[in-house]
């Protein structure tokens, strides 16, 4: 399909760069109803006999500062390849050669260049791995926030700019639909009986990256890792030979179950790389309804959205949400997508 059908006008004012005070308090829009509602009343919205998918990936701060040679060098990790090695775009990358050693926070953290990867790529083994690693990032690193935001991070981010049910490390961006929830609408929505499960999606640096091309075939997915166990998979599946509603907490979590989906609709334990790109025309097996922010023109995750919902409900609903003062991107607000069904 050709990209421009998933262009529309976005003047600046809509883009949100603060999150509401309350997180649930946010507005919610439900598609294609059109209706204005807000997060908390997810608790009134969805029946009991749902189950709610979670991504309980981690943000780490992964923009960090370093010198190699007397220059300095920004990187930021986006994505893990082994143990100690990383892959990461760097400013003035062609400044740095194979076997390079960058000295991060002091000599806090050594990374070697042990190969280039394009024209800001370049892969860094560290001489720290593991927890070890993750201990030293966190007292180094800084949030790599949107860089549609333009604003520095503040120290407030570094909670704003997590779910509150983050768990794994290695995430470099948020799963944003999840940054609605509270503890306190989680349990709600656990007393009214609604079953929860997580999976792990480790965002990457790529889901901002915008689409070049003119058309959809010619684009090239980033790939991003997935783990759902056997445990999960059995609860998702077991929910929908119930009958159950599956409610998908965000396009990671939709794009990690239809990589792991069959014919059938059932969801098999996965834990590997997707790279899954999702555009109209589309059929959708895994859930039934998706919440997710409001997302940039002619990016994946506008396609992904109008592949589930339809892309004139979409259109629509977005421009609706404009008219009704609705906040986008990652710090936005959300809506919540009844799956149209070919």
């Amino acid at each position: 399909m050709r990209v421009d059908l998933f262009d529309f006008d976005l003047p600046e004012k809509f883009i949100a760069k603060e999150p509401v005070a309350k997180r649930d308090e946010a507005k919610l829009l439900l598609v294609p109803q059109l209706e204005n509602k807000r997060v908390k009343d997810l608790v009134d919205i969805l029946p009991a006999d749902s189950l709610i998918v979670f991504n309980n990936t981690k943000v780490i701060p992964a923009r960090i500062f370093g010198v190699c040679n007397g220059r300095n060098f920004e990187a930021t990790l986006h994505k893990n390849v082994a143990l100690d090695t990383w892959l990461a775009f760097i400013r003035n990358s062609k400044k740095l050669h194979e076997g390079d050693e960058i000295s991060f926070g002091d000599g806090l953290l050594i990374g070697t260049v042990k190969s280039k990867q394009g024209e800001s790529g370049v892969e860094l083994c560290f001489n720290k791995s593991g927890h070890e690693f993750f201990d030293v990032l966190a007292k180094i690193g800084t949030l790599p926030l949107p860089p549609y935001l333009k604003r520095e991070v503040k120290k407030e981010d570094f909670e704003n700019y997590q779910t509150v049910y983050a768990k794994i490390e290695g995430a470099v961006a948020a799963p944003t639909a999840g940054l609605h929830f509270t503890d306190e609408l989680l349990q709600k929505l656990k007393a009214k009986g609604i079953d929860m499960v997580e999976l792990t999606l480790h965002v990457g640096a790529g889901t901002f990256q915008p689409v070049k091309v003119e058309d959809t075939k010619d684009h090239k997915m980033h790939s991003e890792y997935v783990v759902i166990s056997e445990e999960v998979a059995n609860k998702i599946n077991d929910a929908k030979r119930a009958g159950k509603k599956i409610i998908g907490v965000g396009t990671t979590v939709l794009r990690s179950l239809e990589s792991a989906v069959d014919e059938d609709g059932f969801i098999h334990p996965f834990a590997k790389e997707t790279d899954i790109f999702i555009t109209p025309p589309y059929t959708f097996r895994s859930i039934d309804y998706l919440m997710t922010n409001f997302h940039l023109p002619k990016s994946t995750l506008f396609m992904l959205v109008c592949a589930f919902a339809g892309m004139d409900e979409m259109k629509k609903a977005y421009e609706f949400a404009k008219e009704n003062d609705y906040r986008f991107y990652s710090y936005g607000d959300a809506s919540l997508l009844k799956r149209k069904d070919n």
